[in-house]
């Protein structure tokens, strides 16, 4: 039986949720170009440990900002920076990994997707998860709910961040049949790039 508190999120609260987390999870962000890419380039099969690395290590996140962290970087500003610049470079790392992925045939030999520790620990430094996680936290958890509270919004929005992201992952084989072509594919791959360091502008400006 869950303790009293579980059950203080009200219909329009936890339908609130539902939405957020539906709408942000869907929109272009770094994860979901990074599934579309990796869809793309490696197939679903190929794709389910970065989906899930995402799912599940956001829902981590979300949980241990919502029981303290937030405190934390609200009283040390400097941590928030030093955040943003690993980030940056991070993307841009990852960007030059999409920009010359190998082509579907030679995937195995030409490159990898992003495993599931790899796509978790990408969380913490992907602004647009952290602000989901944040925003998620002080607006949809209980009052005085504690502990148990982030737990249920991290476990909502996990269920919800799953089939949405996994969308973007399928959207990318959708398109695999006419990436067929070598040059077709790099074009894809640099677009795919490019859109990844383009999400670093909202950050710096």
């Amino acid at each position: 039986m869950f303790p009293a508190y579980a059950t203080q999120m009200t219909f329009d609260l936890f339908s609130a949720l539902i939405i957020f987390a539906g709408v942000s999870s869907l929109t272009p962000g770094p994860n979901n170009l990074m599934l579309m890419a990796s869809g793309a380039n490696f197939g679903v099969r190929r794709t389910i440990p970065h989906m899930l690395g995402i799912s599940l290590g956001h829902a981590l996140m979300g949980f241990l900002l919502g029981i303290g962290l937030i405190a934390v970087f609200n009283a040390y500003p400097v941590i928030k920076q030093a955040m943003l610049v690993i980030c940056s470079v991070y993307l841009l790392y990852l960007a030059w990994k999409i920009a010359n992925a190998a082509a579907p045939k030679d995937a195995k030999t030409g490159g990898k997707p992003l495993t599931f520790l790899q796509a978790a620990a990408f969380q913490w430094v992907n602004p647009k998860a952290v602000y989901m996680a944040i925003t998620a936290q002080t607006y949809y958890a209980p009052e005085g709910s504690g502990w148990w509270g982030a737990a249920l919004v991290a476990a909502i929005f996990a269920m919800v961040n799953l089939p949405s992201v996994s969308l973007w992952a399928w959207g990318g084989t959708q398109v695999r049949r006419w990436l067929a072509t070598p040059s077709r594919l790099r074009a894809f791959n640099w677009t795919m790039a490019l859109a990844l360091v383009a999400t670093l502008i909202p950050i710096w400006t």
